[in-house]
């Protein structure tokens, strides 16, 4: 299960990079082939690893690359 979670993460990442670094959660669940808590579980990871950056209110969050600097977006 932790690999599939990590796969999905890459996705991820690789989807916000094609789409100028963010979109909404709700995008994800649209374009990423993997059941809904699966991408869920993987943009925690990605969350808690500093990777992405989450803003909003459900249903409407967005989740943003995190600036390479590893310095956290004002926003």
């Amino acid at each position: 299960m932790i690999t599939w979670i990590g796969l999905c993460a890459g996705e991820i990442w690789k989807y916000l990079d094609k789409h100028n670094g963010e979109c909404l959660l709700k995008n994800l669940f649209q374009e990423i082939d993997a059941p809904k808590e699966t991408i869920l579980m993987a943009v925690g990871w990605l969350a808690r690893e500093g990777h992405v950056l989450l803003r909003g209110t459900p249903p409407n969050f967005k989740i943003k690359l995190n600036s390479p600097t590893g310095h956290q977006d004002k926003e």
